[in-house]
């Protein structure tokens, strides 16, 4: 009796790989099958990696990277807030150093009465994760429901919580490739990750922050600003109203780098404290955020919203709202250690990337997705570039719970700051440098 074997393929795997290679363009067809054949596991893991090597040497024009982007998000699930009574408005960020925006600007741009959807991350390396800062928080939870992430949109207005496993399962296995074939600095690639996740999501609208210098993932603001390009038309196309800015981030944000040490500034910031940057950056973004949900404000009324106590009482909200005590004592490191200025002056240079990889050593970050976090380790700033320093003024203390952390988190700062002659002047630059639309 004739038993029918496996149904045929539509396409091979390797005449994929090899137009890609030889610089054809990909039809829809090809980019359709191979991301859910690789979903699937007919490509093999070899085979997908080839791909994204021929991806990164030859690219892909914005057809093929809204298609691709179009098939990470049909490998998973959809979410839907069209049933909300608010309009929905998200923000990204490509990762920075004291990158803590999202917390403060949640609960102010939900305090116009605008839902803001913000499924958020881990930390791995130098780069912070959201999450991992607010699980400092005693009792909150990042693991939220579809059925009670709408609930407390349609209630509170601001969620921040850990992206189900269905969304966009694709993008979940090609980005653990990348990260290990050296293809990460795809642009392509880093959009259609991004891009097939937030339009999954189901935000009616969108505003990046695309970071740019030595503590973000783009070090030049070329690529950078091609990076904000290729994600913008993305979204556009896809129906998401989406706009991005381009941001400093040659130099830590504010004046924590850390877990609890950020939470700490944000409250700070909405309680009309905080470091100008802090203020500054997410005031711009929730002008852009409000802009594109439909509910535009002007950035003088956005800024009393965020520093006269609106933004914390909806802060407080959201934080009892998935389980956390806003009011309770944050985690603080068993350990302190002091550096210090050498010489009086100002402050001309401090490296945001080496700060960053010293915070991760002290404990702050991961190495591995598994790896665990301690609460209280991080850095604490001084001093920015521009501000005079005395000799043998504290520039920074290094919080850990572990000390024999700290000799290589202090190796890591080596050559991360200088100081000028006193009469020198160093130029202060904006935190935005530029917008895409």
């Amino acid at each position: 009796m004739h038993q029918d074997g496996p149904a045929a393929e539509a396409f091979d795997a390797v005449d994929v790989i090899r137009a890609k290679r030889d610089g054809s363009l990909l039809d829809g067809a090809q980019i359709d099958w191979v991301v859910d054949a690789y979903t699937r596991g007919v490509v093999a893991e070899e085979q997908m990696a080839a791909l994204a090597m021929a991806i990164y040497l030859n690219g892909m024009d914005r057809t093929e990277t809204g298609r691709w982007t179009q098939a990470m998000i049909a490998s998973g699930e959809r979410l839907d807030f069209s049933g909300l009574s608010r309009p929905t408005v998200d923000k990204h960020s490509t990762g920075g150093v004291g990158d803590k925006i999202t917390l403060p600007l949640a609960p102010l741009v939900a305090s116009y009465g605008v839902a803001v959807p913000q499924l958020s991350g881990r930390g791995l390396g130098h780069t912070g994760g959201t999450l991992d800062k607010l699980e400092s928080i005693p009792g909150w939870r990042a693991a939220l429901t579809n059925t009670q992430m709408m609930d407390a949109l349609e209630h509170v207005g601001a969620v921040i919580c850990q992206a189900g496993s269905g969304l966009a399962p694709a993008d979940r296995l090609l980005y653990a490739l990348r990260d290990v074939t050296g293809t990460v600095e795809s642009i392509p690639l880093i959009a259609s990750s991004i891009m097939s996740k937030k339009i999954a999501e189901g935000t009616g609208a969108l505003v990046l922050d695309v970071k740019v210098g030595s503590g973000a993932f783009m070090k030049d603001v070329d690529d950078a600003r091609e990076l904000a390009r290729t994600m913008v038309d993305l979204g556009t196309d896809a129906g998401v109203r989406t706009v991005a800015l381009l941001t400093d981030m040659s130099t830590p944000l504010g004046l924590t780098v850390g877990n609890a040490l950020e939470v700490r500034e944000s409250v700070e910031v909405m309680q009309g404290g905080g470091p100008q940057d802090v203020v500054e950056l997410t005031v711009a973004l929730a002008v852009e955020m409000l802009a594109v949900a439909g509910r535009p404000h002007d950035a003088d009324g956005v800024r009393h919203a965020l520093v006269g106590g609106r933004a914390l009482d909806k802060w407080r909200e959201m934080i009892a709202e998935q389980g956390g005590d806003p009011r309770a004592p944050l985690p603080v490191a068993r350990e302190r250690e002091h550096v210090v200025a050498d010489r009086d002056g100002v402050l001309s240079h401090l490296d945001a990337l080496a700060v960053g990889v010293a915070s991760w050593r002290l404990g702050a970050g991961r190495a591995r997705k598994e790896d665990t976090v301690q609460a209280g380790a991080g850095i604490e700033l001084f001093a920015k570039p521009g501000d005079a320093v005395r000799r043998g003024q504290h520039l920074m203390t290094l919080h850990t719970d572990t000390l024999d952390r700290v000799p290589r988190a202090v190796q890591a700062l080596e050559g991360a700051w200088s100081i000028a002659a006193p009469d020198s002047e160093v130029t202060r630059t904006g935190v935005v440098l530029e917008r895409v639309a």
